[in-house]
């Protein structure tokens, strides 16, 4: 087996959310190429492999599909003396690497008596997650695994929720002489009142990860003959601790003090709520160790972007850790690109993990 077969390839199967199926069947048919017992297309659309028959279960959830923006793949070699060689194309770090170092890594380790790997390449993760939605209610696994870029040498154990709405003033016409503020101006003032509660909640935590992180993605306003109205797109990353039916609460709370003007707070899309793992398991310990024995020095790190881990874990409510090769400040980006030897590492760490969390 080519030590980057199946990243390669995988990575040269362009798949933008939505259009994701060639991409999944080629990933199908390379997991029957490395000795799955089964490997198939689920109903949602994933890419499922299938390796073992025990009781036990350990699934692998990456994501198969990516951001738009096709990027030639090409393997570089940096003219530096040791530089190891990159893998250039989108979703070589987001999420394809991962997702290819899940395969190559349960095919190496084989069947193991008592236990199934259940490897799945899911679809949608770039929009509204349905190939984790999924996936959440079809297994029970005794431990997950969520593939996403961290570098090999760490291990995330959380990820932030997020929630989205539209904020819209809406007062009645008056004569543009008459002094009287209007809705886009009453839409700067509800702002500032939203960003104000965020700094306050924000002021005694240090840590990214335990704050709300706010941000304006969207203004439009306009009017008829009787009314006028102003509208914000508002985001918000959330913190564990604040679910997101209570980010609406407070933000409708939090808007409740204009009188000249009404102001109606609309959810929008799917909101999602953090997660973090739990640190003390049997899972974490044995990816501590396998990142040991391969020379690295393991160091945990918190997410302020969203993932699979936030739908699937709140149901399987099993031991679970994020991991994966590659570097996240490339993710969606035009030089999107993995290092070789670090995938490398990572599928070797992946093995190791799985062989002594099987043992």
């Amino acid at each position: 087996m080519s030590d980057f077969e199946t990243l390669i390839g995988l990575v040269s199967q362009y798949s933008p959310s939505g259009h994701e199926r060639g991409a999944v069947e080629w990933f199908v048919a390379r997991m029957k190429s490395l000795g799955y017992d089964d490997a198939f297309i689920d109903t949602a659309g994933n890419a499922v492999g299938v390796m073992g028959k025990g009781t036990k279960q350990v699934v692998l959830l990456g994501h198969i599909d990516t951001v738009p923006g096709e990027i030639p793949v090409r393997v570089e070699s940096v003219v530096t003396e040791h530089a190891p060689p990159l893998l250039y194309g989108r979703g070589s770090v987001d999420a394809k690497g991962p997702l290819a170092s899940f395969a190559d890594a349960v095919a190496k380790v084989g069947a193991k008596d008592g236990w199934q790997f259940v490897v799945i390449g899911a679809v949608e993760e770039e929009r509204d997650s349905e190939g984790a939605r999924f996936a959440a209610e079809q297994y029970k696994p005794d431990f997950a695994i969520i593939g996403e870029p961290n570098q090999w040498d760490r291990v995330s154990l959380g990820y932030k929720g997020s929630a989205w709405a539209n904020v819209t003033v809406k007062r009645e016409q008056a004569h543009t002489a008459s002094g009287e503020v209007t809705a886009a101006e009453s839409a700067v003032e509800v702002w500032l009142k939203i960003k104000a509660y965020v700094d306050s909640f924000n002021a005694d935590k240090p840590k990214a990860f335990d704050k709300l992180l706010l941000t304006l993605r969207g203004m439009e306003s306009d009017s008829n003959d009787f009314e006028q109205w102003a509208r914000l797109k508002v985001g918000v990353r959330l913190p564990v601790e604040i679910p997101p039916e209570d980010w609406y609460q407070r933000l409708n709370e939090t808007l409740k003090v204009f009188e000249t003007f009404r102001v109606l707070v609309e959810p929008v899309g799917f909101a999602i709520p953090a997660w973090g793992c739990e640190k003390n398991t049997p899972l974490v310990r044995c990816f501590l160790s396998a990142i040991r024995s391969h020379g690295g020095e393991p160091r945990f790190v918190y997410k302020t972007g969203t993932a699979d881990l936030n739908i699937v874990a709140p149901v399987w409510k099993c031991p679970a850790v994020v991991y994966g090769p590659g570097d996240s400040a490339l993710d969606h980006t035009p030089n999107e690109h993995i290092n070789l030897d670090d995938y490398q590492k990572a599928v070797n760490v992946l093995s190791a993990a799985l062989e002594k969390l099987t043992a």
